[in-house]
């Protein structure tokens, strides 16, 4: 039986999920749904009642770290190293990637010009703390992409629509990021996880948030 992922859109866990599935040449089918009006089956299968939900040998497997995770298990190639030490750096940083998805709500949620630059600034900092772990690159660990690639490549995705709207400095400095992130760009995994209306999917989301970004686009 084909896996389904159930997603929405917009979500960049979604996202990691798809990108994965992607690195595995996975054969999935895809269903969104609306969250604003969940569907009866999907709170049947997804406990927390968010997406993404991975249904696969009749189980329904939540959780977007715990979906990566299981395909990392059980489908070629692995996208995490074999040696302990290195998975946990892995996982630790992908952590920090769902930390920072957080920034950028925040950032993109910010009532006031002064909270938006502040948000712009914490942004920067977390991505110097990225800067001073990356290495020669292409990816995260090297040559080899990895699961810590699946998590940053949604994350960047939100500064290609934030660069269309202003210079907020958000890799200011960081080259090695800024190198990172070209990179992920263009991965077919990555750029396929979403659709070719993503960002105006997303400038869309961010004109009814009735933040300092709105009024920003609306000028």
């Amino acid at each position: 039986m084909t896996p389904v992922l159930v997603s929405h859109p917009l979500c960049p866990y979604v996202q990691r999920a798809a990108i994965v599935l992607a690195e595995k040449g996975v054969v999935y089918e895809r269903r969104d749904i609306d969250l604003a009006a969940k569907p009866d089956w999907f709170l049947a299968v997804s406990p927390l009642g968010k997406t993404p939900v991975l249904l696969t040998g009749g189980v329904a497997v939540f959780e977007s770290a715990v979906i990566c995770e299981y395909l990392d298990e059980t489908h070629a190639p692995r996208l995490h190293p074999p040696e302990p030490l290195q998975r946990a750096r892995q996982r630790s940083w992908m952590e920090f990637g769902s930390a920072l998805l957080n920034a950028i709500g925040a950032f993109y949620n910010a009532a006031d010009e002064r909270a938006l630059a502040a948000g712009a600034a914490d942004i920067h900092q977390r991505f110097e703390q990225i800067e001073a772990a990356l290495g020669e690159g292409p990816f995260f660990m090297g040559r080899q992409f990895g699961m810590v690639d699946a998590v940053f490549g949604p994350v960047f995705r939100y500064l290609d629509v934030f660069d269309g709207m202003a210079d907020f400095g958000m890799l200011e400095g960081l080259p090695r990021t800024a190198a990172w992130r070209t990179a992920l760009a263009a991965r077919p995994s990555v750029r396929q996880a979403v659709s070719a209306d993503y960002p105006d999917l997303l400038r869309a989301f961010l004109r009814k948030r009735g933040s300092a970004l709105t009024q920003r686009m609306a000028r």
